[in-house]
């Protein structure tokens, strides 16, 4: 246990807008810093931009040397390695929506072997602000504390577990998550299950209430009800990784539980190579002269030692030679594993891609990953549902990505509000769409910072079922019987959108939720690289899009634009299968489109498709484009539809049926 008091001695740094007061700090100097315009604080730090990916091929206290060297203030990058642990700072500062983005444990991790003990800022996502405190590291929006720690005033613990829930306070006062669950499962911690009486439930409640530990001893699962702000564990089905989460994950579970020691139920548990089997291809010889490569390679290796000793499936690359991998962890997921009503734990923040059947699927951190094995349960706290009711009859050329860009720029959204909700899908408009589209809409809760998304089951989900696993409708529709939220459940918002209304969208560089109708912008942007792919767009349906686009164009004689690089690649070898049967990969190669295996690639900007400099212009249908995402480029977000027609057409074009791509004007 942590003593009472904290006394938090060292220096604070401001993660500011403008560069030189960054570099100031870095200097040695502490220039005042006051809330307003003038010294801004950075809002919408991304994990990527707190350790870029290639950063995450460590997975030790290497990290330490890294933090926020993606940290892009105005169009400056001011921090560099080693300058963080050098400034002895202790506490770091921001302003709005603190960790957004990818799950990456590395990023506090990278903070706490850097010094960092304490994170303030306006708000926090949820995963990176679990992260923080399963690793110890102290988060708060009282900008107060900072008073305090300058004049290295004792702070009482009191004040960073006031109005946490039991549990989380605990982990605070335990100084992390492994701490106290040793500490439970010796029983000198007892759990209280929630006191809810009966009331109406979101089919999200609902789900974890039938997944509630009560007494894991006895073997007690399940309460009557749970509310928003009920804290406790949940027994998952599912837990997974993948390689840049999985060696650190058993780094810790060596160290801490023995080398010798076996995980918790190996059946349910899976793990992926797909992050980074392009990286070859796609790092550049100064990254490899700095031996990243070899670093990276490491990652795959101690995942696959991992698998094999405990027995667990591991998803693999392809065969020698060959770059790609068997599947992106989200597309396997759902098309082979995930079941409704299930719970689903994953290492990347798109886990809820698998909600399209109607599961509670989340992103954790490694430390919460490496905690499941033992425990196979997992902590949280009942958030509040959020409602997104699309109705009305969509444009044939409108997806499920331009209802997702229509949701990020809400005003509840674009604001934070939405951070850390469960969030329910439904409408006419979303009952009309396929699970693959489906898919699309939950997997991008990660970009409203949602705690997960989710559709309810319905006959689409039972088809869906049928068609993958091969099941009966009996057991298909047994499956899906009474997951729906009652009638009159609680919802914190409602948020309703006419789907007659929107027309193809693109998100503006920097953030998925700069959307605009892609006809209110002014002026024709030429691209230089059109990607199509990654778990997000890289399913069935994607690719039917893709090719109704691209057979379109090659019957007009139509090419990609002789100045585009075009990619496309598919998120499992299933759905290259589907392509193969339906000659789409012929349609693709006749237009001058790369197919690529699968694999997340360019998405986590490690495979064919980034961008090499910052002038480049890419036409993405990938979930995110924070900086440095996909590349130093400009990175825009759009349907597949657009995507595909960008290509050929050589600037940013939303799709019409029978339209001409190309003219002698391009």
């Amino acid at each position: 246990m942590r003593e009472p008091n904290v006394r938090l001695e060292g220096r604070i740094l401001f993660l500011t807008e403008d560069p030189g007061f960054v570099r100031d700090q870095l200097a040695g100097k502490d220039p005042a810093w006051s809330p307003g315009e003038a010294n801004k604080l950075r809002d919408d730090i991304s994990t990527d931009e707190i350790t870029p990916a290639y950063i995450c091929y460590y997975y030790d206290e290497t990290l330490g040397e890294f933090p926020y060297l993606g940290l892009k203030c105005r169009e400056e990058f001011p921090i560099t390695r080693g300058s963080v642990k050098r400034g002895g700072f202790v506490a770091s500062v921001s302003g709005k929506r603190r960790g957004k983005g990818s799950s990456r444990e590395q990023s506090p991790y990278a903070e706490m072997c850097a010094g960092i003990k304490l994170v303030v800022a306006e708000s926090i996502e949820r995963i990176y602000r679990e992260n923080c405190q399963n690793l110890g590291v102290l988060t708060t929006t009282d900008f107060s504390i900072l008073d305090k720690v300058r004049r290295g005033e004792s702070i009482p613990l009191a004040v960073f577990t006031a109005g946490e829930g039991e549990i989380t306070r605990g982990i605070i006062e335990h100084g992390g998550l492994f701490n106290y669950n040793m500490a439970r499962l010796k029983g000198q911690v007892v759990l209280h299950p929630p006191q809810t009486a009966q009331r109406p439930m979101t089919l999200g409640e609902k789900i974890l209430a039938r997944r509630w530990v009560v007494d894991p001893a006895k073997g007690k699962i399940g309460v009557p009800a749970v509310k928003p702000g009920d804290e406790g564990f949940v027994l998952t089905d599912i837990r997974f990784s993948h390689e840049y989460v999985t060696p650190m994950a058993a780094i810790f579970f060596e160290q801490l539980v023995g080398k010798d020691a076996k995980v918790n139920d190996p059946g349910s548990i899976l793990m992926f190579r797909d992050h980074l089997t392009f990286l070859p291809e796609a790092m550049t010889p100064e990254r490899v002269k700095e031996g990243l490569l070899d670093v990276a390679l490491q990652l795959e290796k101690k995942q696959r030692e991992f698998a094999t000793a405990q027995g667990i499936k591991l998803y693999g690359e392809l065969r020698l030679g060959h770059h790609g991998s068997e599947a992106i962890c989200h597309s396997k997921i759902l098309e082979a594993h995930a079941l409704p009503g299930q719970v689903i734990i994953g290492s990347d923040s798109h886990t809820p891609h698998a909600g399209a059947v109607g599961c509670i699927a989340f992103g954790v951190g490694t430390t919460a990953i490496f905690n499941s094995w033992i425990t196979k349960d997992v902590r949280l706290q009942v958030p509040e549902t959020v409602q997104v009711v699309i109705r009305g009859r969509k444009p044939d050329n409108v997806t499920a990505k331009d209802f997702m860009l229509e949701v990020l720029r809400h005003p509840y959204v674009k604001t934070g509000k939405a951070i850390g909700k469960l969030v329910e899908y439904c409408g006419d408009a979303v009952e009309a769409l396929s699970v693959d589209e489906r898919a699309t809409m939950t997997n991008m809760t990660a970009e409203v910072g949602g705690f997960t998304g989710y559709v309810a089951p319905d006959d689409k989900t039972v088809d869906y079922l049928m068609d993958y696993r091969k099941l009966s409708r009996r057991d298909a529709e047994r499956l899906c019987a009474g997951l729906a939220s009652d009638p009159d459940a609680e919802y914190c918002e409602v948020i309703e959108i006419d789907a007659a209304g929107i027309r193809p969208m693109i998100a503006l560089p920097g953030d998925p939720g700069n959307g605009l109708h892609i006809d209110d912008v002014a002026q024709r942007i030429k691209v230089d690289i059109a990607y199509a792919g990654s778990c997000t767009a890289g399913k069935k349906e994607d690719m039917d899009m893709y090719a109704r686009v691209l057979a379109e164009a090659a019957s007009r004689g139509e090419r990609v634009a002789p100045w585009v690089r075009f990619f496309i690649q598919c998120g499992s070898q299933d759905v290259k299968r589907y392509c193969e049967e339906r000659g789409y990969l012929d349609v693709f190669q006749e237009v001058g489109a790369t197919f690529l295996e699968p694999s997340c690639g360019a998405c986590i900007n490690a495979g064919p498709g980034v961008s090499k400099t910052r002038e480049e212009v890419t036409i993405s249908a990938i979930n995110r484009n924070f900086p440095g995402r996909s590349g130093p480029g400009q990175l825009y977000l759009a349907n597949p539809y657009t995507v595909a027609a960008s290509a050929i057409a050589g600037y940013i074009t939303a799709w019409e049926p029978g339209m001409v791509l190309q003219n002698s004007s391009s």
